[in-house]
């Protein structure tokens, strides 16, 4: 297809499409002639993933590039799931484990005892709420976790049926950000619901506060 072809088919303009050509983040068409080339379905999927990238996590052109990049090299799953979850998700340097709390979350799991920067974070997270004066009690933290591993294991299925790496990373970078605003407004449902059936009808009506301002600080 022609370039004006795949916009409308992608839904993506075309000074876009020849702003992601220039940036390496599209590969080139097949050459017709000078000045014509040739797309095809895999353009419509790169464009896709770029979208989910792009508009869908707000990632840079840059952190985008070097997405596609491990996809272009033809990296390992696992090493692909461990950059974007870096990237998604902001987590920093894997760590041992250093907080009681987190320690019985993993030994209640059956999680591994392993340094990851998913174990700093929330050792980092738990450390946070200590010092506040809001400590997360053992019945929470346990509730919690054993929720999130059931949403975990429902990412991991997901990703796991991905047929390739540009499939992966949709998939993967959908259930890292969307999922979880998903999972927000679900808590934000239930507690409300139950908030509800506990206390009455009357907790169903609008608040008298506003919503917060944004923090200019």
């Amino acid at each position: 297809m022609k370039l004006g072809e795949l916009a409308a088919r992608t839904g993506t303009p075309a000074a876009t499409i020849k702003f992601y050509l220039r940036e390496g983040l599209l590969p080139a068409g097949r050459a017709v002639n000078a000045t014509l080339a040739d797309y095809g379905d895999p353009h419509v999927r790169r464009l896709g993933t770029i979208r989910v990238l792009r508009k869908g996590l707000g990632l840079s052109v840059a952190t985008v590039r070097a997405i596609v990049d491990l996809i272009e090299g033809g990296e390992d799953r696992i090493e692909v799931m461990k950059a974007l979850r870096s990237v998604v998700l902001g987590l920093g340097t894997p760590q041992p484990g250093r907080t009681e709390a987190a320690s019985r979350v993993v030994r209640e799991r059956g999680w591994p005892d392993v340094p990851t920067a998913a174990r700093a974070a929330l050792d980092d997270h738990l450390e946070a709420m200590e010092r506040l004066g809001a400590p997360v009690s053992e019945r929470v933290l346990s509730a919690y976790a054993e929720a999130a591993d059931l949403i975990a294991a429902a990412d991991v299925a997901d990703v796991d049926g991905a047929g390739d790496l540009e499939d992966l990373v949709s998939r993967a970078a959908v259930g890292m950000h969307m999922n979880r605003q998903l999972v927000l407004r679900l808590v934000a449902l239930a507690q409300t619901s139950r908030s509800i059936l506990h206390y009455g009808p009357t907790m169903s009506g609008p608040s008298r506060l506003a919503p917060p301002a944004p923090d200019h600080d």
